[in-house]
């Protein structure tokens, strides 16, 4: 995406659309924001295990993570 449009233009286009072309756009609109979220939960997961892996991920109750998380802050 070289050259940025505004949102508002984005949205006057998306107005010049048909019904069937804007349900089109949100459908996809809506796919791809699936994956992409999908990809984020992935790349979490892999640095999750890797902390688990290396020993830097920590373990614990609730207890153990109120406790950890008021001893950062005070």
């Amino acid at each position: 995406m070289s050259n940025p449009v505004s949102f508002q233009t984005v949205i006057e286009y998306v107005e010049s659309l048909s019904t069937e072309e804007q349900d089109l756009l949100l459908e996809l609109i809506a796919k791809r924001r699936i994956e992409q979220r999908r990809k984020e939960i992935a790349s979490n997961a892999i640095q999750t295990l890797e902390a688990m892996r290396t020993g830097a991920a920590k373990y614990g109750n609730l207890d153990n993570l109120r406790a950890d998380l008021l001893s950062k802050i005070c």
